[in-house]
């Protein structure tokens, strides 16, 4: 979700590919573009290509998959709007301070959601998790809520006190699989909670075509 901080998708869900292109491909691109170009300009340079990259990623959205979700629209939203920053100000910080940003924002949305019981991480990741009841979302919007609030803290240390490549790197070999990691120690208690097991009903769906 960071445009791409938490891409968390169903198994074997048709459009897998597309969705996890649309997550992970700006900010690909982005760390591609600094690795190759380099330079004290390579940052700002390739800040302008990931902005390019996410609105190319909305538009494949749209087109692909009929629309474009709120988490992309608030993550595209921050890129162009953080981006335009560190380019005319010609300051770094500011899309190194993106992430800390998001993350609190997702978390500030998630409690509110817990407060009103209004269920906004269901609408969000209904199909990575379909058939959990209420106590289930409940609980996975407090954990994805102070999930969020330690990368925000996490996000912080490592651009305040690192050099811009090892941002960058911590960005692709931390935050990402950090986030994947995180997403499936839930499916546990997501399991207890009446979600579907997707591996059960591959199995189911092999058996009856075998018969």
């Amino acid at each position: 979700m960071d445009g791409i901080e938490a891409p968390v998708t169903k198994p074997h869900q048709p459009g897998n590919s597309i969705r996890l292109m649309i997550e992970l491909g700006p900010l690909v691109v982005f760390l591609g573009a600094y690795v190759l170009l380099k330079g004290p300009s390579a940052i700002f340079i390739s800040t302008f290509v990931f902005m390019l990259a996410m609105v190319a990623a909305m538009v494949v959205s749209k087109l692909k998959l009929g629309h474009i979700s709120a988490m992309l629209w608030v993550s595209g939203a921050m890129v162009l709007v953080m981006g335009s920053l560190t380019i005319w100000l010609h300051n770094d910080t500011f899309i190194k301070m993106k992430p800390t940003i998001y993350y609190t924002m997702v978390s500030g949305l998630l409690l509110f959601g817990l407060i009103t019981g209004r269920p906004m991480l269901k609408l969000v990741l209904d199909g990575a998790f379909p058939g959990m009841n209420e106590l289930g979302w409940r609980k996975l919007t407090r954990n994805f809520m102070i999930f969020f609030i330690l990368m925000a803290v996490l996000n912080e240390l490592v651009w305040r006190h690192s050099t811009t490549q090892f941002w960058l790197g911590f960005k692709l070999w931390g935050a990402l699989p950090l986030t994947f990691l995180f997403a499936l120690s839930n499916y546990p208690m997501a399991l207890k909670h009446g979600m579907k097991d997707p591996s059960a009903e591959g199995a189911a769906s092999g058996n009856s075509d075998g018969q």
